[in-house]
């Protein structure tokens, strides 16, 4: 027997921590931080649920911070085995860890420095340096190539559309006495995203691990490129500037391109773009080395010569005196800048900078995690907090949702609605508890929809027995 154990992204969307024991191994699948309220933060300084010591590999479904983001704290603590991931994630988590990490740092120092803590002195959860010992560990490899985690254990990645280089886990058993398999989802993507390819299809799946981030909700049924030209004309005309939290990796290189066809439908003016994101700016690189890993409408375009990521008046921010340039300009200009929740980074000095001049504009275009300071902003309170005072919010916010990475419960069901059999068992995580509620109630209300059983054993087998399980949750399986 198999034991699954849900050390994280159980109720809750980040710290995603999955550990599988199978064949006297131990599989720790993704390994991200605790984002968003304060009790999720904290968790982090917590002692990990097992010795990392005892962990033989980590298995990364891709490189967003809430899913490899605790990799230098478990290598700092002990762990020392491979890290197993595509091509492009392990490219991406270095960029990604080094940031954190730099987060972290930069984060402490400011506590210490404005006094807003009760930690004295205030200290990061790890440093640069425990960042830079993950590196030589990250094992990247193509989409589909068989690789072995453990004796009997055969495993390959599939694209899931979510980022660059992001994928649904594929674990299949070879020593059972019939093969046994279980599909971790990780983020599951759009079928209809600017860049990326759909999310593939598995097959012949007996236990399923699904996120249900958007699990009570539905994209908006218009094109968000038409919302967002919109809302840049409009914003255009009060007079300011226009200031998007994004995601460094992913969020970043979708607006770039999507600006950039914009401006050659003549949609939009061309304005200077800032790019403003050291991280960002590296991911877009990344993304240019990656072309092979994007859908076909990116491929054709490219083999023609376009310069897809390239708006007209692009400036890439990297340097610390670059970013403090833009504070000196008044109007007419895109800032885009991470991070996506507003959780720290140079985000933080634009929006501190914008938000109580109502001439401005934020665009807000993706999933803000409850008790991050994107949340606050978008829920119309009259404050944020950012360090350590309370910030004015005057500027015009708008939210613009169809710019998500993760589908929405349709197109969850639709992607599930896919398979060539039921899965037995399907356990939801990554997701605030009515999200995952809502989804259950979803597949449950369906399950004449969903593929059935047609062999001789159906009788005894069961089909899409959907479970929530709590953060410290172990199942066993026939695995």
């Amino acid at each position: 027997m198999t034991r699954l154990s849900f050390l994280g992204a159980a109720g809750t969307v980040t710290g995603s921590r999955h550990l599988l024991e199978t064949h006297d191994k131990r599989l720790l699948v993704d390994c991200g931080l605790f984002q968003g309220t304060k009790p999720n933060r904290l968790k982090n300084w917590e002692q990990f649920q097992v010795d990392p010591r005892s962990i033989d590999a980590v298995l990364l479904t891709h490189a967003h911070v809430d899913h490899i983001g605790y990799l230098p704290r478990l290598v700092k603590d002990g762990f020392n085995g491979p890290i197993h991931c595509t091509s492009a994630t392990a490219e991406l988590a270095r960029v990604l860890l080094l940031d954190t990490a730099h987060l972290q740092e930069e984060e402490a120092k400011w506590a210490n420095k404005r006094g807003y803590t009760k930690h004295h002195p205030a200290e990061p959860l790890f440093k640069r340096e425990d960042a830079e010992k993950v590196i030589p560990m990250l094992q990247g490899l193509p989409y589909g190539t068989h690789f072995e985690p453990a004796p009997g254990v055969r495993a390959k990645f599939r694209d899931a559309g979510h980022i660059l280089g992001a994928s649904f886990l594929d674990l299949k058993t070879v020593l059972s006495r019939r093969e046994r398999k279980i599909v971790f989802s990780g983020d599951i993507g759009r079928p209809t995203d600017a860049l990326l390819r759909p999310p593939a299809q598995p097959y012949n799946v007996d236990y399923l691990v699904m996120e249900s981030t958007y699990g009570n909700r539905l994209h908006e049924p218009h094109s968000p490129v038409e919302h967002i030209a919109r809302a840049i004309n409009e914003g255009l005309e009060r007079g300011g500037c226009i200031v998007i939290p994004a995601f460094a990796v992913g969020r970043s290189q979708t607006l770039l391109y999507v600006l950039r066809e914009l401006e050659e439908q003549g949609r939009i003016p061309s304005v200077p773009v800032y790019l403003d994101s050291p991280m960002a700016v590296e991911a877009l690189e990344i993304h240019r080395r990656h072309i092979s890993d994007l859908n076909l409408e990116c491929r054709k375009k490219f083999l023609h010569g376009t310069k897809i990521f390239k708006p007209d008046n692009l400036r890439l921010s990297v340097t610390r005196e670059d970013s403090q340039k833009i504070n000196a300009v008044e109007k007419g200009a895109i800032i885009i800048s991470a991070s996506g929740m507003v959780a720290g980074g140079r985000i933080l000095h634009h929006l501190h900078a914008r938000l109580p001049d109502e001439k401005n504009t934020v665009l807000i275009i993706g999933y803000q995690a409850e008790g991050t300071r994107g949340r606050t902003i978008v829920e119309g309170r009259p404050t944020v907090r950012m360090f350590g005072e309370e910030v004015p919010i005057k500027a015009h916010v708008e939210r613009i949702e169809g710019f998500s990475g993760h589908a929405d419960y349709e197109e969850m069901m639709a992607w599930l609605m896919g398979f060539n059999r039921p899965a037995e068992r399907v356990f939801l995580v990554h997701g605030e508890g009515e999200a995952s509620t809502a989804l259950k109630e979803h597949i449950i209300k369906n399950k004449d929809k969903l593929p059935k059983w047609h062999d001789a054993e159906s009788p005894r087998k069961p089909a899409w027995d959907v479970s929530i399980p709590s953060e410290g949750d172990s199942v066993l399986l026939d695995f």
